[in-house]
């Protein structure tokens, strides 16, 4: 079982907050927003030259309330990559394929520089294994917990569109992927109804608040989030990206498992 201190049970049309490594620790963060229509990537076509962060054409551009109001009822699939830093220490990283907007299904692995681990979450279970180069490491199964679930990524882009016009950076490509850009200051009194577990976390460690940026698509999904946190020591940053989105996908049970 993985521990989740920094995220929250599934809500429904919430975004998934995937198991992601952080800095306490490997971390359960999924994270992905609800979308108009069916699960299916129907992102707008863009030029092969399209940059991140480049402006997007007026005629692509969408209103981010309206693309949330408008999301899908049912769960999808998405790549998942999400990087944590911490200065003066290697990355963390988590990757793979999750399901998101339901309940969270998923096949995941998480890098350190002190190890490398695999995670498969099915309907009923969880199963983790350190890998090992050298030899067929053996699955610690344990059963679907709270901690199994996900973060509502809908209630953090709510959160920042609520913060007023500034919060509201505009169109940008994420890749090519064009995604409206949200940026703000959220404070742990706000955290605590959209993400019970990161509140417990930053009330433990003293901290107030943090700041986020966050990148939804046009059926409302997050392609990309970011958030910064000022610890004791320093600031820790956790930077995830969501993409490939499609059918949900049936994740079982290992071999061994």
């Amino acid at each position: 079982m993985i521990t989740n201190p920094f995220t929250a049970p599934p809500r429904r049309r919430g975004m998934a907050h995937v198991l992601v490594a952080t800095v306490v620790g490997v971390t359960l963060m999924a994270g992905c927003g609800s979308g108009s229509g069916s699960a299916s990537d129907s992102r707008a076509a863009v030029p092969p030259a399209a940059q991140t962060g480049s402006k997007v054409p007026e005629d692509q551009a969408f209103d981010p309330e309206k693309a949330l109001a408008a999301g899908p009822e049912e769960p999808y699939a998405a790549s998942v990559e999400i990087i944590t830093e911490r200065p003066g220490k290697p990355p963390l990283t988590m990757t793979g394929r999750a399901n998101l907007n339901g309940p969270f299904t998923g096949h995941l692995q998480m890098k350190s520089s002190a190890a490398e681990t695999e995670s498969i979450t099915t309907v009923d279970s969880n199963y983790v294994r350190g890998i090992d180069p050298t030899a067929d490491a053996a699955w610690t199964k344990s059963p679907r917990t709270e901690s199994s679930g996900l973060a509502d990524y809908d209630g953090y882009a709510r959160l920042l569109l609520g913060s007023g016009a500034a919060s509201r950076k505009g169109m940008e490509y994420q890749g090519n992927v064009a995604a409206f850009h949200l940026s703000g200051h959220l404070s742990i009194e706000q955290i605590a109804s959209v993400d019970a577990n990161t509140h417990d976390f930053m009330r433990t460690k003293g901290v107030t608040g943090f700041d986020c940026d966050q990148w939804i698509d046009s059926q409302g999904r997050t392609v990309r989030f970011e958030q910064r946190f000022g610890l004791t020591s320093a600031t820790a940053t956790n930077k995830a990206a969501f993409s490939d989105f499609g059918a949900p996908e049936t994740f079982s049970a290992p071999t061994g498992g």
